[in-house]
C-alpha cells in the first residue's frame, strides 16, 4: 500500500502559510472597518451640522415679516 498523505512537516508548513495569509486578511479587514467608521463618524457630524443649519433657517424664516413672505402655495 502506498501512503498518499503528505509528511507531517509539509502539512505543518501548509497550515502555517494559511494562518499567515488569514492573519494578513484579518489585518486588512480591520483597517478597512476602521477607515469606514472614521468616515461614518465624520458624516454623522456633518449631517448634525446640516440639521442645525436647516433648523436655524426655518426659525429665521418663521421670524420674517409676513409681508415679505411668499404665499404658502409657492
Amino acid at each position: 500500500m502506498t501512503n498518499s498523505a503528505p509528511p507531517d512537516s509539509t502539512r505543518l508548513d501548509e497550515l502555517e502559510i494559511r494562518i499567515a495569509h488569514q492573519d494578513q486578511t484579518i489585518e486588512d479587514l480591520n483597517a478597512a472597518i476602521t477607515a469606514q467608521w472614521k468616515l461614518i463618524e465624520r458624516l454623522e457630524r456633518q449631517v448634525e451640522r446640516l440639521g442645525e443649519r436647516v433648523a436655524d433657517s426655518e426659525n429665521a424664516a418663521g421670524q420674517a415679516d409676513p409681508v415679505n413672505r411668499p404665499p404658502p402655495h409657492y
